[in-house]
C-alpha cells in the first residue's frame, strides 16, 4: 500500500522528539499534529518538521481539527491510560510510550479495552523497539526453535548512570504517581522485555530494591531480582541507575545445547552445539559486538518499531508487541516491587490477576537497612 498513514504525538518533550524523527525518515508516515500543555513544547518540534502540523494543547483538539491515522502518545508513564483510552474510542491506531502505565489495574483494565478494539480492526502497540534489534531477533528465533536446547537460564544487567540533575530537571522524575518506579520501571523494562520475549512470564519473583545513590526520589536506584519460568529456568535481573560512570546492557541466556551474549544490543556470542553456529552466523558484521554504532541507532530502533506497525496496518494483523505483552512486563516489574516490599517471594500471577494492588511500594535505604541490621543483631544477641 502507499496511502499515508496521518501520525499524532502526544508529548512534544524528549521522547516525543525522538518519534518525530523516526516517523519523518518513513515514507508512510506524516506528522499532522502535536499534542503538549506546554506551547513552547509544541512550537519548538513543530520548528523541526516540514511542513509544520498543527499544534494543540489536547488530544481531543487535535482528533477534532486533523484526520488522524495514528497516535504515538509519549506523555509522562502516568498519563498513558488516559490518552491510549481516547485514542480508541476515536477509531485511530495506536502506539503508547513504555510502560504501559505506572498503575498495574489501570493498565489491566486497558489490555481489555485493547484486546476489543484489535477485534474492531485497530493496531495497538507499546514501545519495545529492542525487540526489533536485528540482534535480537536473530537470538529469540534460535530459541524458538530449539537451537540452544532447553533454556536453563538467564543474567539481564542494566548498570545505568544517572546523575542527580536527571532526576531534578522535571518534578514528575523519580516520583511513583507519574514514573510509576525507578531504575526497573524506567529504565530497565525494556530489558524485562527481552527477557520475556525470550522466556516467557514468570512464575515466581524474589527480589530486593534500593536507593543508595540519590536524593529527593521516592524510588529505586537499584534493583536486584530471580525470576522462575515455567520451564524450569531461573533469572537474575540487575537494573541500577547507580553505577557511574553507566556500562551497557548486558543479556545472556543459557541453555542446555547453546549460549547466547547480547551486549549492547549487539551480539557478542552464540554457540550452538547442533548447528555449530557462531554470532557471524547469525548477523550482519554491524551488528556483531564491537563494531561501529551509529549515531543515530536510538532513531532506528523507533523506525524499525515504526515499519512494523505500518506492516501490522497495511497487513490487517497484530503488531509485533501488543498492549498484552506491555502489561506482562508492567505486571513483571510490579511484581518486582511487591516482592522487595513483603521481603519474600510472590507468585507472578497473583500479581497479574491484582491480588497484591493494595500493596505500597517501600524502597530500603542505607539508613533502614542499617536500622535493620541492628535489629537483627539485638534479636541474635537476646
Amino acid at each position: 500500500m502507499t496511502d499515508l498513514i496521518n501520525v499524532a504525538i502526544v508529548g512534544s518533550g524528549i521522547i516525543g522528539g525522538n518519534h518525530a524523527d523516526a516517523i519523518l525518515r518513513h515514507p508512510r508516515l506524516r506528522i499532522v499534529a502535536l499534542v503538549d500543555a506546554v506551547d513552547a513544547a509544541n512550537a519548538a518540534l513543530a520548528a523541526r518538521i516540514d511542513p509544520p502540523p498543527s499544534c494543540h494543547r489536547t488530544l481531543g483538539a487535535a482528533l477534532a481539527a486533523e484526520r488522524v491515522d495514528l497516535v504515538a502518545i509519549c506523555t509522562p508513564s502516568g498519563l498513558h491510560v488516559e490518552a491510549a483510552e481516547e485514542t480508541l474510542r476515536a477509531g485511530a491506531h495506536l502506539l503508547v510510550e513504555k510502560p504501559l502505565d505506572v498503575s498495574l489495574p489501570k493498565a489491566r483494565a486497558f489490555a481489555k479495552v485493547a484486546a476489543e478494539a484489535e477485534q474492531r480492526g485497530l493496531v495497538c502497540a507499546v514501545v519495545s523497539q529492542h525487540r526489533f534489534d536485528p540482534a535480537m531477533v536473530a537470538v529469540r528465533r534460535a530459541a524458538r526453535e530449539g537451537r540452544l536446547g532447553r533454556l536453563t537460564s538467564a543474567v539481564v544487567s542494566m548498570p545505568w548512570w544517572r546523575d542527580q540533575a536527571y532526576y531534578d530537571s522535571a518534578d514528575w522524575r523519580g516520583t511513583w504517581e507519574f514514573d510509576g518506579g525507578g531504575a526497573v520501571a524506567n529504565q530497565g523494562i525494556h530489558l524485562v522485555d527481552q527477557m520475556l520475549a525470550l522466556l516467557g512470564p514468570p512464575v515466581e519473583v524474589t527480589a530486593r530494591t534500593t536507593r543508595i545513590a540519590h536524593e529527593r526520589i521516592e524510588v529505586e536506584d537499584l534493583a536486584v531480582a530471580t525470576l522462575r519460568f515455567a520451564g524450569g529456568a531461573l533469572a537474575v535481573l540487575h537494573a541500577s541507575t547507580s553505577a557511574h560512570p553507566g556500562l551497557p546492557v548486558r543479556l545472556q541466556l543459557h541453555g542446555t545445547r547453546g549460549s547466547a551474549v547480547l551486549h549492547d544490543d549487539q551480539l557478542e556470542y552464540f554457540h550452538s552445539a547442533d548447528t555449530g553456529e557462531t554470532a557471524a552466523d547469525l548477523v550482519a558484521a554491524e551488528d556483531l559486538y564491537g563494531a561501529p554504532k551509529p549515531a543515530d541507532g536510538f532513531v532506528l530502533g523507533h523506525l524499525r518499531q515504526y515499519q512494523d506497525l505500518v506492516d501490522a496496518i497495511d497487513e490487517r494483523r497484530l503488531p509485533g508487541v501488543r498492549v498484552a505483552d506491555g502489561l506482562l512486563a508492567l505486571a513483571t516489574v510490579r511484581a518486582v516491587y511487591v516482592a522487595a516490599t513483603l521481603g519474600r517471594p510472590v507468585l507472578f500471577d497473583q500479581v497479574l490477576d491484582g491480588v497484591h494492588d493494595d500493596v505500597q511500594p517501600v524502597v530500603s535505604t542505607q539508613q533502614t537497612q542499617q536500622t535493620q541490621q541492628t535489629q537483627e543483631t539485638q534479636e541474635v544477641q537476646a
